[in-house]
């Protein structure tokens, strides 16, 4: 599909986010103007929520079989710790996705039906 890396494409993913910040910043502008346009902005941030659980995961487990091969280390000896705060915070921030994605997706509910009055 892509012969960037997890990184790579986490990094794209974050720098899409911070064009986004920018581009909505600037009100109105031709393409950022109508209801509509905030309708599908929130969709695709919804989108994106659904989606980062699973990424989320896939990084833990990831750490979970590198951990069961025994091929992790500690630059402060203290690595069940370290795990131990790592996998705590990747099942919050799934947990928070999925919230954000609900809230984006009830955002959306709320926005289907307003429309632009001239």
């Amino acid at each position: 599909m892509t012969d960037k890396t997890p990184a790579q494409l986490a990094d794209t993913a974050g720098d899409a986010i911070r064009a986004l910040n920018h581009a909505t910043l600037s009100s109105p502008r031709e393409d950022w103007q109508y209801p509509g346009d905030a309708y599908s902005v929130v969709g695709n941030l919804a989108y994106m929520a659904r989606m980062l659980p699973q990424a989320i995961e896939q990084t833990a487990q990831l750490l979970k079989r590198l951990e069961g091969e025994g091929h992790l280390k500690s630059d402060r000896d203290t690595l069940a710790a370290d795990l131990e705060a790592a996998y705590a915070g990747l099942t919050i921030a799934a947990g928070a996705a999925e919230t954000l994605r609900g809230a984006l997706d009830r955002a959306q509910n709320g926005l289907g039906a307003v429309a632009y009055k001239e």
